[in-house]
Formats: C-alpha cells, structure tokens, sequence
C-alpha cells in the first residue's frame, strides 16, 4: 500500500489540516484504520486526531482517493465531526477498552 500526498492545507479556521491523497494497493481495498495508520507514520500525526473521512474506489483499479483531516484540538474534532465518522475512525484496543470498562 502506498499514499500520494496530493494536497495538503492548513484549515486555521476549524483548526486542522486538510490531506487529500491517491492510495495504490494490491488486491483489497484496505480498511479505513489501515489506511489512518500508514497516514499517521507518513505525517507524524497522533493517532486519535486523524480522521479519514472518505476513500473512495476506483473501478476497475487497484487505486482510491481520500480525504483526511489532522485536528490539532480533540474539542474541536468532537465538536465538528460526526459521531458516525468518528466510529468509523477508532482503533480496535480504544473499543476493546471501552467495553472492557462497560462489564
């Protein structure tokens, strides 16, 4: 799997940085969080201000855009985004935590 930066811009306004990217893969369009991980090591970003917001396939390609948000405020994040986004985005030991603490 690899990420092509296409744009990447600063947001003062809502306080995050704004990532739109090309993903070349082989076989299976990976998942969201394999893709927030390899964004994470690639910009030097804590794990839990990423949001991938969208990836979308190219049909008939091995290849997807997407569009990633780098928050440097979890306020904001939580304020802003979507609480559907958000679920999507959390990283499997954060969910087994939280289920852990509900038994």
């Amino acid at each position: 799997m690899e990420i092509k930066i296409i744009s990447d811009r600063e947001n003062p306004l809502l306080n995050r940085r704004e990532v739109k990217f090309i993903l070349e893969y082989e076989g299976a369009t990976p998942s969201i969080k394999d893709v927030k991980m390899k964004l994470v090591a690639m910009l030097n970003a804590d794990k839990n201000m990423v949001v991938v917001d969208t990836l979308n396939q190219e049909f008939g390609k091995m290849e997807s855009s997407g569009y990633a948000k780098i928050y440097n405020d979890e306020k904001m994040m939580n304020l802003i985004e979507k609480k559907s986004v958000l679920e999507k985005n959390k990283i499997e030991e954060e969910k087994e935590e939280i289920e852990a603490e509900g038994e």
